[in-house]
C-alpha cells in the first residue's frame, strides 16, 4: 500500500516507472467518474433519438375528431381574442405541427382551446395527427407565380429577415420545424404576429424569444401589411373539409 508522501517506483522491462501518489490516484478516479457520467448521458441521448416517435398518417385519420370542427371547415372563424379565420393546416409540415402542439402543452402558446386539446394528446397522438395533416395537403394545386412585392413590403420583409427561416417563397422553410406561410389566411397571420408581442397575459400570447424580437420591431399596421402580402403567395396550405362538412 502506498502511503501519503511516498514516491516509490516499479521496475517494468528494466525501466523505473514511478508509482502514482495517492493524490494522483484520487484525481484519476475523479476524472474517470466524470467520463462515465458523460458516456451515460451520451448513450441516453442517443437512445432518445433512436426512440423518436414516428407518426402514422392512417392512425392520425382516426384521431382528428377534435380538429375537424375548426380546421376542417373552409372559412371557419375563431372569436378569441378577436375574430379571425383558423389556420389552414393541411399541407403544413409535420414537424412544425408537432412543435406547435407541444408548445400548447408546455404553455409556450397560451390559447385556452388549443392548450386544452393539445394537453389531452400523447406524443404518439401528436406524431400521428401531424403526419396526417402534412399528407392531406399533397393534393393541393400546383403553386403559381408569386405576385411582386411592393417596395414597402420588400422593405418590411427584409427588415424582419423573414426569408432566413421561411424561405424565399415562404412555402419551403429552411427547417421542417418552421411553418409554411404562403397562402395562409391574412387575418390569422396578423393575429399570430401580434401574439408574439403580448406579455403578461395568462390566456393569450406566444412566448418565443426569436419571434418576439422580430415582431416587436413593427407596428401593428406594418404586421398587417406583411400578413396581407403573405396570404396572396401561392403555396401548399389548404383547408380540406371532411365529407360530413362538404
Amino acid at each position: 500500500m502506498i502511503e501519503e508522501g511516498e514516491n516509490r517506483v516499479d521496475i517494468i522491462c528494466g525501466f523505473e516507472v514511478p508509482r502514482p501518489t495517492i493524490d494522483c490516484l484520487r484525481k484519476m478516479n475523479k476524472l474517470l467518474s466524470s467520463l462515465i457520467v458523460v458516456l451515460v448521458a451520451s448513450v441516453t441521448s442517443l437512445s432518445a433519438i433512436a426512440q423518436e416517435v414516428k407518426g402514422d398518417a392512417a392512425a392520425g385519420a382516426g384521431k382528428i375528431a377534435m380538429c375537424i370542427g375548426c380546421h376542417g371547415i373552409k372559412g371557419y372563424q375563431a372569436s378569441f381574442p378577436e375574430v379571425y379565420k383558423v389556420p389552414k393546416i393541411a399541407g403544413q409540415g409535420a414537424k412544425y405541427i408537432a412543435a406547435s402542439l407541444l408548445a400548447y402543452q408546455t404553455g409556450e402558446r397560451k390559447h385556452p382551446t388549443m392548450r386544452g386539446i393539445a394537453g389531452g394528446m400523447s406524443e404518439q397522438d401528436i406524431a400521428d395527427v401531424s403526419v396526417y395533416y402534412e399528407a392531406s395537403g399533397h393534393g393541393a394545386p400546383a403553386a403559381g407565380t408569386a405576385p411582386a412585392a411592393s417596395a414597402k413590403v420588400a422593405e418590411l420583409v427584409a427588415k424582419g429577415g423573414c426569408v432566413a427561416c421561411h424561405g424565399e417563397n415562404f412555402n419551403k422553410p429552411i427547417d421542417p420545424s418552421y411553418p409554411k406561410l404562403a397562402g395562409q389566411h391574412a387575418d390569422y397571420l396578423f393575429v399570430t404576429l401580434k401574439s408574439y408581442k403580448i406579455e403578461g397575459q395568462a390566456t393569450w400570447g406566444r412566448s418565443n424569444g426569436i419571434m418576439a424580437g422580430i415582431a416587436k420591431q413593427f407596428s401593428n399596421n406594418e404586421l398587417k401589411v406583411m400578413a396581407n402580402y403573405l396570404s396572396k403567395l401561392p403555396g401548399d396550405l389548404q383547408t380540406v373539409p371532411q365529407s360530413k362538412f362538404k
